[in-house]
């Protein structure tokens, strides 16, 4: 089998996964659980099989040496890996903690990622390494950067949950974060689906099927009548979200899912992944940089949002350590981070130009 054949089995078994997780929350059955970590630990063994098996593939074509023969130099060889980190790190936790509640808002995360790659019609060819990513720092960079991303995806997912424990009140401030931000998320999520399944596919110039785009069945509708009326439900639904948010504070506290758990959870996500992402992000991507174009910092985009992170990042343990800020606030702090990260990660590479090209779609 060819590692497209597993990474296709993953794909399906971590979207599977997404819905039995969310099951689960609502129906509380062990059962319905237990049938949820199976299917997710099945992706995740399928997806690492598809790794080694790509790996092999890279190797054979590029015939530059192991520690180049890794398949993360493209958009989607990078957010496969971040899904593969990602339900790690989840799966690591759900062990851990013995409560499978977390999955059904990781998941969903994994789920729109895998969504995009194919929403997109973005290339899952095994393409040659372009010259700027011949060296040996792509191993530490890039794996140390997307480990880090998915630490950073775990602490937004514990982040929205604590505020969602903790907030009382619908005119609080935290309350309309929490539910607005989850909105947003599943706004977008649904979007991306409805672009699966509606939006029509076509023939590129090689005969190869693509996808007609993102959000080109709802939000970027050629009729604007669609376009219109996309924007009246996301608007009805963050509405429906705000007026009965309360209703996830009830189910989530019904796991015995304390706040204290979720703030620790928060904490410790981020506090593995900022010196990783300091290290490999900024230190190691700055030595390659060097390497590659001859100076250490040119206030690329991506170098620029990623500084921006940082200091997202850096601002929460500071204000956590030095200014004693704890509960609502510095979760927010922490979800923001992640929106930051997104950006990073995909939003400069599809909206903005620069050295980083190469992540496009």
């Amino acid at each position: 089998m060819e590692s497209s054949q597993f990474f296709a089995i993953s794909s399906i078994a971590y979207i599977l996964a997404m819905v039995a997780y969310i099951a689960y929350l609502v129906f509380k059955s062990s059962t319905v659980g237990i049938v949820a970590t199976t299917i997710t630990t099945t992706g995740f063994i399928s997806q690492t099989i598809a790794f080694f098996i790509r790996g092999k593939e890279f190797y054979d074509i590029g015939q530059m040496g192991i520690m180049r023969a890794i398949p993360l130099t493209n958009l989607y060889e990078s957010l496969i890996f971040f899904v593969w980190c990602l339900i790690l790190g989840y799966l690591i936790i759900e062990w851990k903690y013995k409560n499978r509640s977390f999955g059904a808002f990781v998941t969903p995360i994994a789920g729109m990622a895998l969504a995009f790659i194919d929403i997109t019609g973005m290339s899952k060819a095994i393409q040659p390494l372009i010259p700027a990513l011949q060296s040996n720092w792509l191993l530490a960079h890039v794996t140390l950067s997307f480990i880090a991303y998915a630490t950073f995806a775990l602490s937004f997912a514990t982040a929205i949950m604590y505020l969602a424990v903790t907030s009382e009140g619908k005119k609080s401030g935290a309350y309309i974060f929490w539910t607005a931000t989850l909105g947003i998320f599943l706004v977008v999520l649904i979007a991306m689906g409805l672009d699966f399944f509606v939006a029509g596919e076509h023939l590129d110039e090689h005969g190869h099927m693509v996808k007609s785009g993102l959000f080109r069945a709802t939000f970027k509708n050629a009729s604007g009548g669609v376009a219109a009326l996309s924007y009246l439900a996301a608007l009805g639904f963050m509405f429906i979200m705000w007026k009965y948010g309360y209703v996830f504070k009830k189910i989530i506290g019904s796991f015995s899912i304390s706040g204290e758990m979720l703030d620790d959870l928060t904490y410790k996500c981020i506090a593995i992944g900022f010196p990783i992402f300091t290290l490999g992000g900024l230190i190691f991507g700055a030595i390659w940089a060097d390497q590659a174009w001859g100076k250490y910092w040119s206030w690329d985009p991506k170098e620029t949002w990623s500084l921006i992170t940082w200091f997202v990042y850096a601002f929460y343990l500071h204000a956590r350590f030095m200014r004693g800020w704890r509960g609502k606030r510095i979760a927010m702090v922490a979800a923001i981070g992640f929106v930051s990260t997104v950006f990073t990660y995909l939003g400069v590479n599809l909206l903005l130009s620069g050295l980083h090209a190469y992540g496009g779609v």
